[in-house]
C-alpha cells in the first residue's frame, strides 16, 4: 500500500474528512482539498501524522482549472503520482423553490458538483490512464440519492447536479475501463454531517429521521466504508455502480 496515493475533493469535513481518515488507516497516503475549512484540514492532516500515516492539504477551488492542476501536481510532489480519487467537494446551495433560485447560486452549484467533478478527474485520468503510462486506478464519485429522489421544494437545483455526477460515472467508466481505471459512485441519502446546518436547516436528519426505513441517519463513517471498498481491489469487478447508502430510502 505504500505507493497508494488517494486525492479527496473536498477532504475537510463530512463524508470528506472520514474518507480521508480510513483511507489513511488503511495504508493510502492522503492528500486533500479545502476551500474555506483550513483549521478543519489541518485537524484531519494532524490526525492522520498523528496516527502513522502521510497526509497534505491545500487550499482549492474545485471549481477552478488552475487550482485543481496545482493541487494535483502539490500532491504529485508531496506524497507521490496520484493512483485514487474520491471526487468529494460539492454544495447544496440555498433551500429554495425553483422560481426563487438565484442564477448566480445556481452556476455556483453547477460550478462545483459538476465541473469540479470533470476537472479532478481530468487530472486523475493523465496520472492513471495506462495507455499515458499509468499504472490504472480507482475513481469514487460522492453524489446523492437526491439524484432520483428530486430535491422537492428544497434544491432542486442539488439533485440536478448530482444527476449529471451520475451520467458522468457510467459515462466516464465505459470510456476509461478500458485504459485500467474503474469509475464508481456513492449516492448518499441522509447523513448526520454539517451540510444541513451550512443550508440552514440544522434539524434537518432528525425531521427526515422517520423517513428512513431503517428509522436513523447513516453516518459519515458508514459512507467511507463503502468508498473504500469501492476503490479497493475487492470491488475489482466493479464500475460505472451507483451504490444508493440511504437506509432504504
Amino acid at each position: 500500500m505504500a505507493d497508494r496515493v488517494l486525492v479527496v475533493t473536498g477532504g475537510s469535513t463530512g463524508i470528506g474528512a472520514a474518507v480521508a481518515r480510513l483511507a489513511a488507516a488503511r495504508g493510502y497516503a492522503v492528500g486533500l482539498s479545502y476551500r474555506s475549512s483550513k483549521g478543519a484540514a489541518g485537524q484531519v492532516v494532524d490526525d492522520i501524522r498523528a496516527a502513522g500515516g502521510r497526509a497534505f492539504a491545500m487550499r482549492a477551488d474545485s471549481a477552478s482549472a488552475v487550482d485543481t492542476a496545482a493541487f494535483f501536481a502539490a500532491v504529485d510532489r508531496e506524497l507521490g503520482t496520484v493512483t485514487a480519487l474520491v471526487n468529494n467537494a460539492g454544495i447544496t446551495g440555498p433551500m429554495c423553490r425553483i422560481e426563487a433560485l438565484d442564477p448566480a447560486a445556481l452556476d455556483e452549484v453547477l460550478a462545483i458538483n459538476v465541473r469540479g467533478c470533470f476537472l479532478a478527474l481530468r487530472e486523475a485520468i493523465l496520472r492513471m490512464a495506462t495507455d499515458l503510462g499509468g499504472a490504472g486506478g480507482s475513481v469514487v464519485n460522492v453524489s446523492s440519492r437526491a439524484s432520483e429522489i428530486g430535491g422537492a421544494g428544497e434544491w432542486v437545483h442539488y439533485a440536478a447536479s448530482k444527476g449529471a455526477v451520475d451520467t458522468l460515472t457510467i459515462g466516464a467508466s465505459r470510456e476509461l475501463a478500458p485504459r485500467g481505471i474503474r469509475v464508481n459512485a456513492v449516492n448518499p441519502g441522509l447523513i448526520d454531517t454539517e451540510i444541513h446546518a451550512k443550508a440552514g436547516m440544522p434539524d434537518r436528519a432528525e425531521r427526515f429521521r422517520p423517513m428512513i426505513p431503517l428509522g436513523r441517519a447513516g453516518s459519515a463513517e458508514e459512507v467511507a466504508d463503502v468508498v473504500l471498498w469501492l476503490l479497493s481491489e475487492q470491488s475489482s469487478y466493479v464500475t460505472g455502480a451507483l451504490v444508493p447508502i440511504g437506509g432504504g430510502r
